[in-house]
C-alpha cells in the first residue's frame, strides 16, 4: 500500500491542476445537484420492532385520516392568583379562543377544557388542544400564525397563557458551533506549523470535503429519506476528521522537506507513510458509523452511512487535493527556518549536507535532530539526547522510567471518573428539559402543578377487539383493569373508530413521564395483560411519547453489546492487520472502553446529575437521550482507532527500522506526539462549539464527544499507550510466526519504500522478524 500511495501523491502532486479542477467540479456537480434537490423529510421517528411503534402503526391503519404523529397544539390557561378560569370574564375569553381556532386553516379538531377533563380541580388551570389535519413539517405558516393571534387576545384579557405541543414548537437557537470549532482550529493549525499557508490549506481541504459531503447529502436526502440531523452529524464528523487528516499528511510533508527531500518525493513519502495511516484510521471510523446499522434503527443507519461517507470523502481529499496543493505552494507550507535551508536544496530533492543544530549547548547533527534510525537490528533504549528534545520526547521518557506508576494512576484515574455511568438513566428528555424561557417548558410546569407530574406524560392504550365477541364490553373491561393499576390516576372515555372494531384510551400516571416509577407501571401494564386478554378476547397495546421513549431506551440497551461486539471485532482485526500484534490491537480496545466509560460517568454526572451543569447553561437534568451510548461508542470508538493508528503506527515504523522497544515509543513520540495533541484539540474544540447551542440534547451530544476524545486522545493514547508498551518491550509486537504468514502485508509503515530508496527488492511475504533483521 506504501508504494502504490507513494505514486498517487506524486501523480496528484505533478497533475495538480488536473486534481484540483476535478475536486472543483465535483464540488460543482453536488451543489448544483443540492440546489435542485426536494426538501429533505423530516426526522423520522420510526423505532421497527418495539411495541409502541407497532401501536402508533395500528392507529394510523385503523384510523385512517387521523395521523397517530400529526400536528397538535395544547394551549394551557392559567388565571390570575386567586381567581379561577371558570369566572365570566376569562371563560368567555376562552370560549373565544375555541371559536376562533376551531375556524383556522387546517384544524381537525378543537376540544373545549369545560367539556371533558381539562380543568384542574382548584379550577385555576385548564387547557385546551388542537388538533390539525397534518403533520408538523405540513404545516403552513398561515395556520401557525392564526393559533398565535388567538393566543395573544387571551392573554390580552389578563390570563397567562403558555402552548405545548409540536405545532408551535420553537426552535432551539443553533449557537456558533462551527464557527467556534473552526477558529480555535485554526489558531491550533497555525501554533501548530507556525505557517499560515500550512494552516490555510488544511482548512481549506477540510472545507472543501464537508461542503462536498453536505451538498451530497442535500441532494440525496428526498431519496434515501436522509433527515436534517444526517448532514449536522456529517458536518461535525467531517470538519474534525478532515482537519486531523491533512493535519498528518502536511506535518509528514514538513518533516520529510526537513530531512532534505524535494517537494516531489516529500509528498509521495508523506502519502506513503502518513497516507497509509490515514487510509486505515478512516476504515476504523467507517466501520464505526456503518456499524450503527446493527441497531435496527434507520434513522440511526442513515446517520451512520452519511457520517461514514463523509469520511470517506476526507480520506480522498488527504491522499488526493492535499498533494495537489502542496504542489502549487512547495516552500510556503514550511517553517521558516526550513524554507531558509531549502534555498540549498535543489528542486529535484538534492540532499543538503548534514549540518549541525545548535539546541540548548549542545550540538546535534541533523540526523540525531530528525531521530534517524540506528543500524537494523540494534535494541538500545533512548538515549539522553532524546530526553532534551521536545515536551512530547520528554513525556515518553518520563512514562518509560515510570510505566508502572503511570499506568495504575491512569487507570484508577479514569476508573473513578466512570463510576457514576453505573447510575445511567435513559430516556428522552421533552418540554421538561427546555430553558424556562421557552412557553413549551412554562407550559409543561403548569400543567404538572395543575393535574399531577404524570399529565404531561399519558400513556395511549390501544385496544383491537376485532376478535372479541362484544367490542364495547371488552374495550371497557380492559379500561378498568387498566384504571384499577397502581399508579394510574385516570383513564379516559375509549374513542372508537368508524368500524367500532378498534378504540383508542388514555391512561395518566401519577408520577413524572421521566420517573422510574413512570417505567416500572407500563412493564406492570403490559406483564399483566395476558390474563385481560384472555377473558375479553381482545388484545391491547401500550404507547404514547413516554411509553415510545422508554421502549427505545430498553432497544438501545439490548443493541450496545452486540454493537460493541460488531464494531470492536472488525476494528481489532484490521488493527491486527495494520500493526501485526495481538497485544497492540487488544491495548488500543480496552484503553478504548476506559475513555468511553469515563466520558459516560462525566455525562451522567452534568446531565442527570447536575452537578456543573448551571455552567453549560443547562436548566433541568434527568434521563440521558436513548441513544447517546450508542452514538457515543461509535463516534468516539472511530476516533479513538485514528489517534491509536496515527501514534502507533509511527512507533511500529521506528521499531521495523530497528529502534528497540524503548527507543520506538521515544520516536513515535518524537514524531507525532505533538500532531496528535494538535489533532485532538481541534476535535475538542470543533464538538466543544456545539455546546453553545440552546438544545440541551445537542449540549450533551458535544459536552459527550469532547470529553471522551479528551479521556482518549490526552489520557489513553498520551499515558496509557507508551506505559503499556514500556512494560510489555518486545512482546508488544509479538505476532505468532502462522498468523503472521496468513495475514495481508499492507506496509503502513513504509518498508517498501526505504527498501526502493536502498535500491533492495520489494519484500515477499517474509515474516516481521525476517523483516527486522534485513
Amino acid at each position: 500500500m506504501a508504494t502504490f500511495l507513494y505514486q498517487l501523491g506524486q501523480r496528484a502532486f505533478r497533475r495538480r491542476r488536473l486534481v484540483a479542477l476535478l475536486w472543483v467540479a465535483v464540488l460543482a456537480v453536488v451543489g448544483m445537484g443540492a440546489l435542485s434537490a426536494a426538501e429533505a423529510p423530516d426526522d423520522s421517528s420510526s423505532m421497527p420492532g418495539i411495541e409502541s411503534q407497532k401501536a402508533f402503526d395500528l392507529i394510523n391503519e385503523r384510523f385512517p385520516g387521523s395521523e397517530a404523529n400529526g400536528a397538535s397544539a395544547r394551549i394551557v390557561f392559567v388565571a390570575p392568583d386567586g381567581q379561577k378560569i371558570t369566572a365570566m370574564g376569562h371563560r368567555s375569553a376562552v370560549d373565544r379562543f375555541l371559536t376562533e381556532a376551531a375556524d383556522g386553516p387546517q384544524v381537525a379538531d378543537v376540544s373545549s377544557p369545560f367539556d371533558g377533563p381539562g380543568l384542574s380541580k382548584d379550577k385555576s388551570t385548564a387547557y385546551a388542544t388542537v388538533t390539525y389535519e397534518t403533520k408538523d413539517d405540513e404545516l403552513t405558516d398561515a395556520s401557525k400564525k392564526e393559533l398565535e393571534g388567538a393566543i395573544e387576545e387571551v392573554r390580552d384579557t389578563g390570563l397567562t397563557v403558555e402552548v405545548g405541543g409540536s405545532a408551535l414548537a420553537t426552535e432551539a437557537p443553533a449557537g456558533m458551533g462551527e464557527i467556534v470549532g473552526v477558529l480555535v482550529a485554526a489558531v491550533v493549525l497555525l501554533i501548530t506549523f507556525g505557517s499560515l499557508a500550512a494552516a490555510g490549506l488544511t482548512l481549506t481541504t477540510a472545507v472543501i470535503g464537508v461542503s462536498i459531503s453536505l451538498a451530497g447529502i442535500t441532494a440525496l436526502a428526498n431519496a434515501f429519506g436522509l433527515s436534517s440531523t444526517s448532514g449536522e452529524l456529517a458536518m461535525m464528523l467531517g470538519l474534525a476528521v478532515g482537519i486531523d487528516y491533512s493535519l498528518f499528511v502536511v506535518s509528514r510533508y514538513r518533516e520529510e522537506r526537513a530531512k532534505g527531500s524535494g517537494p516531489e518525493e516529500a509528498v509521495g513519502l508523506a502519502v506513503g507513510t502518513a497516507g497509509s495511516a490515514v487510509v486505515f484510521a478512516g476504515l476504523t471510523v467507517v466501520i464505526a458509523l456503518a456499524g450503527l446499522s446493527v441497531v435496527g434503527v434507520p434513522m440511526l443507519t442513515k446517520m451512520g452511512l452519511s457520517a461514514a461517507g463523509t469520511v470517506v470523502v476526507g480520506v480522498l481529499i488527504a491522499l488526493t487535493l492535499v498533494p495537489a496543493l502542496l504542489g502549487f505552494c512547495p516552500n510556503a507550507v514550511l517553517a521558516r527556518q526550513t524554507r531558509r535551508g531549502r534555498a540549498r536544496t535543489s528542486e529535484r530533492g538534492t540532499r543538503i549536507p548534514r549540518i549541525r543544530i545548535r539546541r540548548r549547548g549542545r550540538y546535534l547533527s541533523r540526523s540525531q535532530e530528525h531521530g534517524e534510525s540506528q543500524a537494523p537490528g540494534t535494541n538500545r533504549e533512548p538515549r539522553k539526547r532524546e530526553a532534551t528534545g521536545s515536551w512530547s520526547v520528554r513525556w515518553a521518557s518520563f512514562v518509560l522510567r515510570r510505566p508502572a506508576a503511570v499506568l495504575l494512576v491512569t487507570v484508577v484515574g479514569l476508573g473513578a471518573l466512570a463510576v457514576p455511568a453505573l447510575d445511567l438513566r435513559l430516556g428522552m428528555p421533552g418540554d421538561e428539559a427546555k430553558p424556562t424561557s421557552t412557553t413549551e417548558r412554562r407550559a409543561y410546569d403548569a400543567l404538572a402543578e395543575g393535574f399531577g407530574p404524570g399529565f404531561n406524560g399519558p400513556l395511549t392504550i390501544v385496544v383491537d377487539a376485532r376478535d372479541a365477541d362484544d367490542p364495547k364490553a371488552a374495550v371497557e373491561t380492559v379500561a378498568e383493569r387498566i384504571g384499577a393499576t397502581k399508579g394510574v390516576v385516570s383513564v379516559s372515555p375509549a374513542q372508537f373508530n368508524e368500524a367500532k372494531d378498534t378504540a383508542v384510551l388514555s391512561a395518566t400516571p401519577s408520577t413524572a413521564p421521566t420517573s422510574e416509577q413512570t417505567k416500572n407501571l407500563v412493564h406492570t401494564i403490559r406483564d399483566e395483560r395476558s390474563a385481560t386478554e384472555t377473558e375479553t378476547g381482545a388484545t391491547f397495546e401500550v404507547t404514547g411519547t413516554t411509553a415510545l421513549n422508554i421502549d427505545i431506551a430498553k432497544k438501545m440497551q439490548d443493541a450496545l453489546i452486540p454493537y460493541l461486539v460488531v464494531v470492536v471485532g472488525l476494528a481489532f482485526l484490521l488493527l491486527l492487520v495494520v500493526f501485526r500484534s495481538l497485544l497492540v490491537p487488544l491495548k488500543a480496545a480496552l484503553g478504548f472502553l476506559l475513555s468511553v466509560l469515563a466520558s459516560f460517568g462525566a455525562v451522567v454526572t452534568v446531565f442527570q446529575h447536575g452537578h456543573g451543569a448551571s455552567l453549560l447553561g443547562v436548566d433541568q437534568t434527568g434521563p440521558i437521550m436513548s441513544l447517546m451510548p450508542i452514538f457515543l461508542v461509535g463516534i468516539v470508538f472511530g476516533l479513538a482507532m485514528d489517534y491509536q493508528v496515527f501514534l502507533v503506527s509511527r512507533m511500529r515504523e521506528a521499531y521495523v527500522h530497528g529502534e528497540g522497544a524503548g527507543q520506538a515509543v521515544v520516536a513515535g513520540f518524537r514524531h507525532s506526539g505533538r500532531i496528535v495533541v494538535a489533532a485532538a484539540l481541534i476535535m475538542m474544540a470543533v464538538f466543544s462549539g456545539f455546546m453553545t447551542a440552546g438544545d440541551s440534547m445537542v449540549k450533551m451530544v458535544g459536552f459527550g464527544l469532547a470529553t471522551a476524545v479528551l479521556f482518549d486522545a490526552i489520557v489513553v493514547r498520551m499515558v496509557l499507550v507508551p506505559a503499556v508498551l514500556a512494560l510489555l518491550g518486545k512482546r508488544a509486537w509479538w505476532l505468532p510466526g502462522r498468523l503472521d504468514r496468513l495475514l495481508p502485508r499492507v506496509d503502513i509503515e513504509g518498508e517498501a519504500l526505504n527498501r526502493r530508496a536502498a535500491g533492495l527488492p520489494a519484500p515477499t511475504g517474509e515474516s516481521h522478524q525476517d523483516m527486522v533483521r534485513v
